[in-house]
């Protein structure tokens, strides 16, 4: 199994913005638009299934996107939380964690799908303003983890 692989994107660049890095895994806010708050949890070594990691890996990467789950509900009570860990496109275990809103352009759909309505910009800087605050929060839950 390779540790990285030189054409792989997760492998060659952190993926967004660095919130969170560990032996292990990284966490980075995606550049999404539409979507303020939508991070990914990395898995640091290049592997394409969540079961190609051992128990204690698994357990750890799922406590990661536990504690950025709590972190985005603590800090920003969102309608609702998305998990997803498609890798389709990228097949380097990342999940996605993603804030999601009522007032969003997709809600209640898919962030990948068709939008439902406009986009409020305005809503959606107000999350921007509160994500230094959620970070701060979501790496000290982080840091408690390695």
């Amino acid at each position: 199994m390779a540790m990285t692989n030189s054409i792989c994107p997760l492998c060659a660049d952190a993926g967004g913005a660095l919130v969170f890095q560990a032996e292990k895994f990284r966490v980075i806010r995606a550049d999404e638009a539409g979507f303020p708050a939508f991070y990914r949890v990395v898995w640091t070594a290049h592997v394409a299934e969540f079961s190609d990691l051992g128990a204690d890996d698994r357990g750890l990467c799922m406590a990661a996107v536990t504690a950025v789950e709590q972190a985005l509900r603590e800090h920003l009570q969102p309608t609702k939380i998305n998990l997803a860990a498609l890798g389709n496109l990228v097949p380097h275990l990342h999940w996605h964690v993603i804030a999601r809103f009522d007032w969003d352009s997709h809600f209640p759909g898919a962030v990948w799908g068709e939008p439902k309505r406009t986009s409020d910009r305005a809503l959606e800087e107000l999350v921007r303003g509160k994500l230094p605050r959620v970070e701060q929060g979501m790496a000290a839950r982080l840091a408690r983890l390695v």
